[in-house]
């Protein structure tokens, strides 16, 4: 059986059309992560803008490394929707969100870095 050049390109064509579609899914999911993201960090108070902060920018990327991986998509669409009762423990970077939330009250005593008088 003879492969032709026409079957040749079709199959190059569905490869490329699929690795576009896979670029595309993945490109979808992280805008999805991204959007939840800044969504659940002004839900519990903190300014957004705190991502592209340079003091916490690898904090940031950790939190949207765990934020790209979890495994509570669901549950974190329908508690930002408040279709979900309680907090938000399920959430993989609760615990650095209270931390993050805690350094920028500005009611909170700060600790002094000076070593002066």
């Amino acid at each position: 059986m003879n492969i032709s050049v026409v079957q040749i390109i079709g199959a190059v064509v569905m490869v490329g059309v699929a690795v576009a579609l896979l670029f595309a899914y993945r490109k979808y999911l992280a805008a999805n992560s991204e959007r939840r993201m800044l969504t659940m960090l002004e839900s519990i108070g903190l300014d957004p803008a705190i991502v592209a902060s340079g003091g916490v920018g690898a904090i940031m990327s950790e939190v949207r490394r765990r934020c790209r991986s979890c495994a509570s998509e669901d549950v974190c669409e329908r508690w930002l929707k408040g279709d979900e009762p309680g907090d938000n423990a399920f959430c993989p970077n609760a615990g650095l969100f209270a931390i993050l939330k805690k350094q920028s009250d500005p009611y909170l005593p700060r600790p002094r870095t000076d070593r002066g008088p």
